[in-house]
């Protein structure tokens, strides 16, 4: 009985022993995001996928349901003592976070990484821009966007023109767009027009460049839009509204639905847009290009980056950035590009099976990949956020409506700026 008891006792003990060593070196970390539908569910398919190739780390990911929400409960957390081990950021966001000392430079991980330090030159050189301030990365991409034009190549045919021939330019744009708007059902009432949009920064930043423009002088700190390029691009939509009216203006994202009921031939939006139109049932063959382009084919970039909190705790640090770095790697960015239409982060991955198979679905997409080499980024600092929702209801919109002049708008929209 006593032998029976010993063996059993150091059965137990040895048990024991391997269940300790077994969890003793697992980092458990929480990962805070906003990503919902589609893009939140390969999210976290490969959130499981980080998790079995890497035993000794849990990553935990919370979705906040929309940004709003995520920069309210990080702000929260962070007042609390409270963060999570990684979050998505916006670039204005991290300037305020850098500011408060609350998140970790990944310089120090990338400098013990040769191997991939040097990959660095494989990921498009805006991304690394948007993450880099004053000369350190503080973050690295993750969920990254360019615009998008999307075409009913059904309308394309029946107005006897190639269907695979979208428009290039601005003009070409407005052209097809005053063609296309047409009393289709002959009620008397137009009932198709060329395009509809809202008042939506992001595309104004996008004209502003491309019309030889910028958002802000280099240092950041004056308006660079209060002028020529800035008023060229107001007025590309006014012609559009009132000139030709060939457009319309349609609340957040109902030009979306619209397009998809046929009632617009163009809608502009994120690459990510397509994963949800595709949820949606299209009765008609669509198109994706890149966006028509003016003076130049400069274009910004949307979506956030991925941040490490500061928890003093260097084991959770080092864990984190290990999910940092799988996320990134060619064959994970190529997967999450694939499922999403969230861009790339790295050229070599456009080259793998998985996005060369998206690329004959949809050979528009090598285009949109291309848009990434001409690509800037919205300003870094805590202020943009916050004054970007002013230029939307003070300068576009009372543009689009007449209510002011686009040189009436974007002057008080620069007083506005120096006064603050």
């Amino acid at each position: 009985m006593l032998k029976i008891n010993s063996i059993f006792l150091c059965s137990l003990v040895c048990c024991l022993f391997l269940i300790t060593c077994g969890t003793r070196h697992s980092t458990e970390i929480v990962f805070w995001h906003a990503l919902g539908g589609p893009p939140g569910d390969t999210l976290n398919r490969m959130v499981e996928d980080f998790n079995h190739e890497h035993p000794d780390i849990r990553v935990k990911a919370i979705s906040m349901g929309n940004y709003q929400a995520l920069s309210q409960k990080i702000m929260a957390s962070i007042q609390a003592n409270n963060q999570p081990d990684l979050a998505q950021v916006y670039e204005s966001w991290t300037a305020n976070l850098i500011n408060g000392q609350a998140i970790v430079q990944l310089d120090q991980f990338i400098d013990d990484d040769p191997a991939f330090k040097a990959d660095l030159a494989d990921i498009f050189p805006v991304f690394i821009k948007s993450n880099t301030f004053d000369g350190k990365i503080y973050s690295f991409p993750f969920n990254k966007s360019v615009r998008v034009m999307y075409y009913n190549k059904d309308i394309f045919y029946r107005n006897g023109l190639d269907h695979e021939a979208p428009p290039v330019t601005w003009q070409e744009f407005i052209e097809l767009c005053k063609l296309f708007t047409t009393d289709r059902k002959g009620t008397g009432k137009i009932d198709q027009c060329g395009t509809s949009f809202n008042t939506d920064m992001w595309r104004f930043e996008n004209l502003l460049l491309q019309a030889g423009g910028d958002i802000l002088n280099p240092d950041q700190t004056t308006p660079a839009f209060n002028t020529e390029a800035g008023i060229e691009a107001l007025e590309f939509f006014l012609k559009l509204l009132h000139e030709d009216k060939s457009a319309y203006l349609s609340p957040s994202f109902e030009a979306q639905n619209h397009f998809l009921a046929e009632n617009i031939a163009f809608v502009e939006g994120s690459s990510t847009s397509y994963i949800w139109m595709q949820t949606a049932e299209v009765n008609f063959n669509m198109g994706i290009a890149p966006v028509p382009i003016y003076k130049t084919d400069r274009n910004i970039i949307s979506g956030t980056n991925i941040a490490i909190f500061d928890k003093k705790d260097t084991a959770r640090s080092k864990a984190a950035w290990e999910f940092v770095k799988w996320f990134s790697l060619p064959e994970q960015t190529a997967k999450f590009s694939a499922n999403t239409y969230y861009m790339p982060i790295r050229r070599s991955a456009i080259e793998l099976p998985i996005l060369q198979e998206k690329l004959q679905e949809q050979p528009g997409l090598l285009g949109i990949y291309k848009q990434l080499e001409n690509a800037d980024i919205e300003p870094q600092i805590p202020k943009w956020f916050e004054f970007r929702r002013y230029m939307e209801e003070n300068v576009l919109e009372k543009v689009f409506l007449q209510n002011l002049s686009p040189s009436e708008a974007l002057l008080q929209a620069e007083t506005r700026w120096n006064a603050e």
